[in-house]
């Protein structure tokens, strides 16, 4: 544990952040057209205009700086976002309902969004003139809105309070009936190639991220993890009860109104890019946990850093893993995190 020493809690945090930066290098040199990390580093400080590193004598072609900067970049700086948020929102849940099982799709999100994807897909319905993965993007962003909605509107109870059980129960219940509405279509559907697609969206990928799309999610992941990080103590009042946060005074029924919209937007943000990516919210903040405790001063950030370098790996791994073809990367973040979770789980039985 490292509660209470500032000054390991920094190096922790600088540590984690080096790591992420070297995998997001090493990561943009490794796909079907291998590219030196040298190279690397020499397209990105020629993009950012970084002068004084040591490395500007380096031969750079172009097709490695189309490679790299255009091709590769937008899709690690994308899951190293997608990551980050993930895992912040994955910790911020478990912290509201006090539930060790919370992730981000605990609301129903991922589901509402699949309504959204699977009617573009497999029903062709347009989204005000947008076409191909704009459209299913877009649809799968306000099917995600849709499902939060209802979730809010079932949950909600006397005077606008907002319990952590109603609040799974109904994300539970909106689950089920989008997967009812997914699954009739596509089986009515009888169209094999639609069933792919659908198939391949669910489990997630960020194969077709671009510069606008991976900023997009960049200031999402940062914007939000700001706003976590300065409720961290109230979060951390939260641990102890409601009764006890109420007495510090904290607004509980406020503060969890504010949290559980903000996730949500923030989760539909993500899977309206990427797809349902399961397992980085649910896992990373407990394995965090398991280094820094519980507060969330130091367990946001660092879950953060890494989610992102999570997710960096997965997409390396679902991209260059068979050749010639791409896996999802939900598949990847389940084969590496299940057995890794295990393990802790096993080496700390108080912490279950």
């Amino acid at each position: 544990m490292i509660r209470g020493r500032p000054a390991l809690s920094s190096l922790v945090l600088l540590s984690a952040g080096a790591v992420l930066l070297l995998s997001m290098a090493v990561a943009l040199g490794i796909g079907a057209v291998p590219v030196p990390l040298s190279t690397v580093v020499q397209v990105v400080v020629r993009r950012l205009g970084v002068e004084g590193l040591g490395v500007e004598g380096l031969d750079v072609s172009l097709l490695d700086d189309q490679i790299v900067w255009q091709l590769r970049m937008p899709r690690v700086l994308g899951a190293a976002a997608i990551g980050a948020s993930l895992a912040c929102c994955g910790a911020v849940l478990q912290a509201l309902t006090r539930n060790d099982l919370a992730d981000p799709y605990l609301l129903g999100i991922s589901s509402g969004a699949a309504v959204g994807a699977v009617t573009v897909i497999v029903l062709g319905v347009s989204v005000v003139g947008l076409v191909g993965s704009a459209a299913v993007a877009a649809a799968g962003f306000v099917g995600a809105l849709a499902a939060l909605v209802l979730v809010l509107v079932l949950a909600a109870g006397p005077g606008g309070s907002l319990s952590p059980g109603r609040t799974v129960l109904a994300g539970v219940a909106t689950a089920q009936v989008c997967a009812a509405y997914t699954s009739m279509v596509v089986i009515m559907a009888g169209d094999a190639d639609a069933a792919r697609r659908v198939l391949g969206w669910t489990l997630g990928s960020v194969a077709g991220l671009r510069w606008g799309t991976a900023l997009s999610v960049s200031v999402v992941a940062v914007v939000s993890t700001l706003l976590f990080m300065t409720m961290a103590g109230q979060l951390d009042a939260l641990a102890f009860g409601e009764s006890s946060a109420r007495s510090l005074g904290i607004e509980v029924d406020r503060l969890r109104w504010l949290l559980m919209v903000v996730t949500a937007l923030v989760t539909a943000c993500l899977v309206a890019f990427s797809g349902a990516i399961g397992f980085v919210g649910l896992v990373v903040p407990h394995v965090v946990r398991f280094v820094t405790g519980p507060q969330h001063r130091l367990l946001l950030p660092l879950a953060a850093l890494l989610g992102a370098v999570l997710l960096v790996w997965a997409d390396t791994l679902a991209r260059s893993w068979v050749s010639g073809q791409e896996i999802p990367i939900g598949v990847v973040t389940a084969i590496v995190g299940a057995p890794f979770f295990a393990y802790l789980l096993r080496r700390t039985p108080a912490a279950a």
